[in-house]
């Protein structure tokens, strides 16, 4: 059985659970549900409950495991001149396993190996037909335990309560632990890369060229890691998405929410949010074909020496990308703040524009901010408008009518194809990953301590 029914026999039985369950809560309160502790309902969730979390955490060990198990009891069976050199347990175990899948017939092997992958295959089979005997009976044992303390008297929704704060704490945890994780494996490939470039070279050096030489006595094989350009491109396009993004998203929000008519409102807002949906590739095309040659164009004709691929073209378009998320947030945050403020501005005698610009807009202060970072983190992150329009050039220069690149589209571009992850040139990805993180981490403190505070002054 494979795991996808596995997981739907699962959910059936939880569905019965509930259902009887529910059904025999009815059956004790004789027709009257206050006699009962709890609503019937909850004694369902507690039964289908007991059925399929046991179940599923059993699942969950089992995978972790039965991997590790089956092998050590495969290489048990090896001879010793092949357990003892890593090479070749680990060519031999890679046999074993394309044999077991059976695939391994042009394969050039001793009669130990083929035995183990027949073994192997064995082990798979008894191992999922126990796991599926194993977790169904599990699961309805949990049922008929659950089942058969059901009584009257029982906190059945107290049960629940605490089975849903410990099912929301896992989560919790699994997140964190997932963030943790990311940041211990960009850590450890950063220092790997580390090892091998100077970091202070890396953190403040001038020149980015990552090619590293295939021979030894090529010129330039050292390569040049200095990161400064690479974040001087994403700052200048960022900077230039702002300025684009962050006027017209404010200024559009404000007149949905407090000047535009219903009928109106309700026309221009869901046409401003199609902009969101729009592929970013689109955008690239429409920036690498339409607003890079306008640029270059008409600079020309003001004696200015603009780039065909230019910061500024990438920058603007990336600016009417993030109108959008700009717009609607600061909509929906301004439409949070309560109409006592706004009452209370107008029977004070001030104007409309006197409460957007002294009640409204700072009491919607911390969300706006908040959007605001949003915006930033999402141009940070554009990959695709920056290749098309902006290039690859890593040039280190502030004049948005240049050619230059961001982090991302480096990361991008180090990790494309087959790539050897010992050279510095590959691990060099994971180091500006883990500067870019710090960066954004940085951000989005700022964004809490500017929320805390205005939180306090309105709250």
């Amino acid at each position: 059985m494979s795991l996808s029914f596995l997981l739907l026999a699962v959910a059936a039985l939880c569905a019965l659970s509930f259902y009887f369950g529910r059904q025999r809560a009815v059956a004790l309160s004789g027709g009257r549900h206050s006699n009962l502790h709890s609503l019937p309902v909850h004694y369902g969730a507690y039964t289908a409950a007991w059925c399929g979390l046991p179940a599923l955490f059993l699942l969950l060990i089992w995978y972790m495991f039965q991997g590790s198990v089956i092998e050590a009891l495969i290489v048990s069976d090896l001879p010793q001149e092949v357990v003892g050199d890593s090479g070749r347990l680990s060519l031999a175990l890679n046999s074993i396993s394309q044999i077991a899948a059976g695939g391994g017939e042009h394969l050039t092997v001793s009669p130990e190996i083929v035995d183990a992958g027949r073994r192997l295959a064995n082990l798979q089979t008894i191992a999922n037909a126990a796991l599926v005997v194993v977790m169904l009976s599990v699961a309805l044992a949990g049922l008929v335990l659950s089942y058969r303390r059901i009584e009257a008297d029982m906190r059945a929704r107290n049960n629940v309560e605490r089975i849903s704060r410990a099912i929301m704490i896992v989560c919790s945890a699994i997140a964190i632990l997932s963030t943790v994780g990311i940041v211990f494996s960009l850590m450890f490939e950063t220092l790997h890369f580390f090892s091998k470039i100077n970091p202070l070279d890396f953190l403040f050096g001038l020149e980015w060229s990552p090619q590293t030489a295939i021979r030894a006595d090529q010129v330039a094989s050292e390569g040049a890691f200095g990161m400064i350009p690479l974040f001087v491109g994403t700052l200048l396009i960022t900077l230039i998405a702002m300025c684009v993004a962050v006027p017209v998203g404010l200024f559009s929000a404000i007149y949905m929410g407090e000047y535009a008519a219903p009928k109106f409102r309700a026309v221009a807002k869901p046409a401003l949010e199609i902009l969101a949906g729009v592929p970013t590739v689109v955008y690239g095309f429409f920036a690498a074909l339409t607003v890079a040659p306008f640029l270059r164009d008409n600079g020309a004709i003001l004696g200015l020496d603009v780039s065909s691929e230019s910061a500024l073209a990438a920058g603007l378009v990336m600016g009417i990308m993030i109108i959008p998320f700009v717009s609607s947030l600061s909509d929906d945050v301004m439409s949070q703040v309560p109409k006592s403020l706004r009452d209370g501005s107008y029977a004070l005698g001030a104007t409309k524009s006197e409460t957007i610009r002294q009640v409204i807009f700072p009491a919607a202060l911390p969300g706006i901010v908040g959007a605001v970072l949003l915006a930033v983190s999402r141009a940070i992150g554009e990959t695709m408008i920056v290749v098309m329009a902006a290039g690859l050039a890593a040039n280190m220069t502030v004049n948005p009518l240049q050619a230059v690149t961001t982090v991302t589209v480096q990361i991008v571009t180090l990790l494309v194809g087959d790539q050897e992850f010992d050279s510095a040139k590959t691990l060099s990805a994971f180091a500006l990953g883990l500067v870019l993180f710090l960066v954004t981490l940085g951000l989005n403190v700022f964004a809490l301590k500017v929320v805390q505070k205005y939180r306090e002054k309105y709250d």
